[in-house]
């Protein structure tokens, strides 16, 4: 049975859900910025997905990655998957702007997390939510 990684429930909020993935927002208020999660037991790295999970990955994270793009005006997309830390795969998704904090560099480590006020996490919650409302899209709260 699928469970979501303790560390990223706690350094997350729940959007919504994809037909195989979890749409989790980062608490760090620096970036826009999304992690997707298979919703596969016991699946560490993108090989271990099916040849039709992957695919459906694939897809959900070019949706996600050009809506972000367009909600929040990204200069470019950061889109990796790392498992250093917490092993289970997740998907980070994270806007980049020429002025943020961390320009040009990786994000991990330049700077400590900022985390929302409860108007800026609904405000960025709403505007996600709000551009990925479809068939294949269910809210989560």
């Amino acid at each position: 049975m699928f469970e979501l990684h303790p560390r990223l429930a706690a350094d997350t909020v729940p959007v919504g859900r994809f037909p195989l993935s979890l749409l989790l927002l980062s608490k760090d208020a620096n970036y826009p910025w999304c992690i997707l999660v298979p919703q596969r037991e016991d699946v560490f790295e993108l090989h271990h997905l099916s040849e039709e999970d992957q695919q459906q990955l694939t897809r959900e994270s070019c949706r996600l990655a050009e809506v972000m793009t367009s909600v929040f005006d990204a200069h470019t997309m950061n889109v990796a998957a790392l498992g250093n830390v917490v092993r289970q795969l997740h998907v980070h998704h994270i806007v980049r702007f020429e002025d943020d904090p961390a320009w040009p560099q990786p994000i991990w480590g330049q700077k400590p997390a900022t985390q929302y006020t409860e108007a800026q996490l609904e405000d960025r919650l709403e505007h996600l939510r709000a551009a990925l409302v479809g068939e294949d899209f269910q809210i989560l709260t």
